[in-house]
């Protein structure tokens, strides 16, 4: 048994990990000014892989010891942070807060405190935190700057460098990784400004969660409402375990929205589709690190965070965007494209009375078919996503079967799904299936995004034939011991802070 005083303790953090490795896992209490170090109990039933650090009363956690801080914009969305304070303290990340002047005028100090279990800062010039240089220790001493609600006056102080108050100022001299989850009125989101910035917070690494669309406070509908706190602390804890880039080096190649085939100058035809599914998994990709292709038919939605948007109308146009994009490691086939096209499109409009005559209707290329041929340039998982209204299972096996692809998601569609906010998918491999609950379509895209890393890295993940020799190396993940000693020093500072 090892007993050291607390500020000894932070210095001997190497010899907690020799006695872990050489005499098993180890049982770490902090008792006042003490920490005990001890061997695990020999009454434990199910003794700990060796080499594990335990601490006594620990609950498994998906972010034990971790902490984030968390910057609160002024807007109505502001309540939604304390939802996502309690979800972090469940999953065991200490939040520490800073609330802005706006934000204050939406959630108190006292709510955010007595949530956190910590002091609430907003003060840039409060004398005690300055005379420790405050904002630069509550920007680093963190694992995570988070900023939720991210408003439009957040996110253009961060993309240009702007620092006049606590929270701008912590922005810019952390040295950690920022997540913002914007929230603000759809016109303002979409403006030009918002979108310029949008892009340099992207170019700057910074993690976008969200903004949903849908009814907002104003009375306006479309994007710019905050993502659900559920949605936001699960790309928390993907960012602090550290499994937040499983796809970096990797290309992923996407397509999303309607195709529309033209009869004549004024009228086409197409389909519902939203992009919404599509644009969600390319920004989900992007989020895990991949470099991300998306070629989208028509739609009204911003470009995703750091995705390489090609836009296109017809199946022709989004075909040839497609093999222009190859090589890729994954192809994710969400458009809905249209199965026919007119077999010509009239010069003028076509009159009522000629128009049965006048249109006849020629097969489109099967992209996703084309795309799953075995060759050099098939990208090494070929996923395709199947529409339909009645025996769902049944149409979607014979689909994979069909077009030769490794994995197909399918849904029905028979109600609000196509244009709507939320889907309820199946998600059939060749070796089984596996049906998620109904969940918000950016939860889908993220859960996707998910097995899509896992599967690439099960198979040593990547480019086939000639294709993988272009693409060059691939980053490697940290070895598995390496990821379990920065965890257990994050938990041990935790331990002695």
């Amino acid at each position: 048994m090892r007993d050291w005083a607390v500020a000894d303790a932070k210095n001997r953090f190497s010899e907690l990990i020799t006695k872990a490795l050489e005499e098993g896992p180890q049982r770490v209490t902090r008792r006042g000014r003490r920490v005990i170090v001890r061997a695990e109990d020999d009454a434990i039933d199910a003794p700990a892989p060796r080499g594990r650090v335990e601490y006594e009363g620990h609950v498994a956690r998906p972010a034990e010891g971790l902490r984030v801080l968390l910057i609160i914009g002024g807007g109505i969305a502001a309540y939604k942070s304390l939802e996502l304070i309690r979800l972090l303290r469940q999953s065991g990340v200490a939040v520490r807060a800073i609330l802005t002047e706006a934000g204050a005028q939406f959630v108190t100090p006292l709510s955010v405190g007595a949530l956190s279990e910590d002091k609430v800062y907003g003060d840039l010039f409060d004398l005690t935190d300055e005379a420790e240089m405050g904002h630069i220790e509550l920007s680093r001493s963190a694992d995570l700057v988070v900023v939720a609600p991210a408003t439009a006056d957040l996110m253009a102080k961060a993309a240009n460098g702007i620092a006049n108050d606590l929270a701008s100022t912590a922005l810019l001299a952390t040295d950690k990784r920022v997540l913002m989850a914007p929230a603000m009125n759809v016109r303002m989101w979409t403006h030009p400004a918002t979108q310029r910035n949008l892009t340099r917070l992207a170019a700057d690494g910074v993690v976008m969660v969200g903004p949903d669309e849908g009814a907002m406070a104003c009375g306006e509908f479309g994007p710019g409402r905050m993502a659900a706190p559920a949605a936001i602390r699960d790309a928390i804890i993907r960012l602090l375990n550290n499994e937040a880039r499983p796809l970096a080096g990797k290309h992923a190649l996407v397509t999303a929205g309607p195709t529309i085939e033209p009869i004549d100058p004024v009228r086409f035809l197409s389909n519902r589709s939203s992009g919404r599914q599509g644009y969600a998994i390319a920004a989900a990709l992007a989020a895990a690190g991949a470099r991300v292709s998306l070629v989208s038919g028509p739609v009204a939605l911003a470009d995703p965070p750091g995705v390489t948007v090609k836009r296109v109308e017809t199946a022709l146009e989004m075909l040839g965007a497609c093999e222009a994009a190859l090589p890729a490691d994954v192809f994710v086939s969400v458009a809905a494209v249209a199965d026919w096209r007119p077999d010509r499109c009239a010069e003028e409009k076509i009159k009522k009375g000629q128009a049965a005559k006048a249109i006849g209707l020629t097969e489109n290329p099967d992209i996703l078919a084309t795309l799953s041929k075995p060759g050099p340039n098939r990208p090494g998982l070929v996923i395709g996503f199947a529409a339909e209204t009645e025996h769902v299972e049944a149409h979607a096996r014979a689909k994979i079967a069909k077009k030769g692809c490794d994995w197909i998601v399918a849904n029905d569609v028979s109600g609000d799904v196509m244009g709507g906010v939320e889907n309820e998918v199946l998600l059939i491999r060749r070796d089984g299936a596996e049906r998620w609950p109904r969940m918000a379509k950016e939860a889908v895209a993220a859960r996707l995004a998910d097995a899509v890393a896992a599967a690439l890295t099960a198979r040593g993940g990547g480019l086939t034939g000639r294709a993988r020799c272009a693409d060059g190396a691939h980053a490697a993940k940290p070895s598995r011991r390496r990821r379990w000693r920065r965890r257990a020093r994050r938990s041990w500072r935790s331990i002695c802070d």
